[in-house]
């Protein structure tokens, strides 16, 4: 098995990579950085990763490197949740994801042999906000700048069944691990300034990094498996509980909360991404039989926080 990845540098891209090799399978990284990818994943640590120069949102050589895999991972996307949204952001966002996109499954395409499945990532953006309503694979698109993105970033992704090729989408909700979200957090908590941000009401739909990797590497093996899940653990919480159970995994209060306005000063358009949130269930995922290894928070908690 060879696997093609683009963002393998990144949060969960860096742990599949990982867990691939561990596994003895052949990886192809997808690299606008080949000098920093190989500190990330070194010569004698990993031997049977090929590291592939490539501009992401461009046509190239690189695209012939997916031509022998098996499978291709694109976890490519400018972070939405750093920075305000200006009007040139917000591009950048959009290109970042839809370009890189169209480059893959024009390599896909391309191809000989082709690639077996494409595994593209999304986000739970797709599904709007909401305090009061549920949401699962089959719940219609929202209608903000986040469930634009996603709906531009997954009709992208569509275009490489028109070449025969299995398409799965994870929309991904908000992926636990030392870094990401979660690493922003544990700061003020260490330092007893811990607290909920905004109301506190808001849904928080989370899924641990581990199971991320598990269900990307189920949905490479799976045949049967095909269109969208959600990865989202099957217990989301609401923002009130993620903090007061950090508190209690850290042994640390959580007792400070950080207003809406200072958030919003900060991130402008961006807070919406903390401030509002979503229940988000993994029906889907459910139903193709993955088991999550952490689908409660407190367990999750304690093992990244350990």
């Amino acid at each position: 098995m060879k696997v093609a990845i683009s963002g393998a540098t990144g949060f969960v891209g860096s742990r599949l990579v990982e867990r691939l090799h561990k596994e003895g399978m052949g990886v192809v990284v997808l690299t606008r950085n080949t000098a920093h990818a190989r500190k990330v994943f070194p010569t004698e640590a990993f031997g049977n990763v090929e590291l592939v120069a490539y501009t992401p949102t461009e046509s190239g050589i690189w695209q012939e490197a997916i031509a022998g895999c098996d499978a291709v991972v694109n976890l490519t996307g400018e972070p939405i949740g750093e920075g305000r949204w200006t009007t040139e952001r917000k591009q950048e966002i959009i290109n970042s994801r839809q370009l890189t996109t169209q480059k893959i499954v024009e390599a896909i395409g391309k191809a000989n042999p082709r690639p077996q499945v494409l595994i593209n990532t999304s986000a739970i953006g797709y599904y709007g906000t909401s305090e009061t309503a549920t949401f699962d694979e089959n719940s219609a698109a929202g209608n903000d700048f986040l469930a634009e993105v996603c709906q531009t970033w997954e009709r992208e992704a569509s275009k490489v069944t028109d070449a025969g090729v299995r398409l799965v989408v994870l929309r991904f909700g908000i992926v636990l691990g030392l870094g990401g979200a979660l690493g922003k957090m544990i700061t003020p908590f260490k330092l007893f300034a811990g607290g909920p941000l905004g109301t506190g009401k808001q849904w928080f739909s989370w899924i641990h990094l581990d199971d991320v990797v598990n269900l990307i590497i189920q949905a490479i093996a799976n045949p049967q498996m095909s269109g969208v899940y959600n990865a989202t653990a099957p217990n989301p919480v609401r923002m009130n509980e993620l903090c007061n159970t950090m508190g209690k995994v850290m042994n640390r209060p959580s007792w400070l909360p950080v207003p809406a306005l200072a958030l919003e000063a900060m991130l402008g358009d961006g807070a919406i991404i903390v401030l509002e949130g979503q229940q988000v269930l993994p029906k889907r995922t459910l139903e193709s039989g993955f088991k999550f290894k952490y689908p409660n928070l407190q367990p999750a908690l304690a093992d990244i926080l350990k």
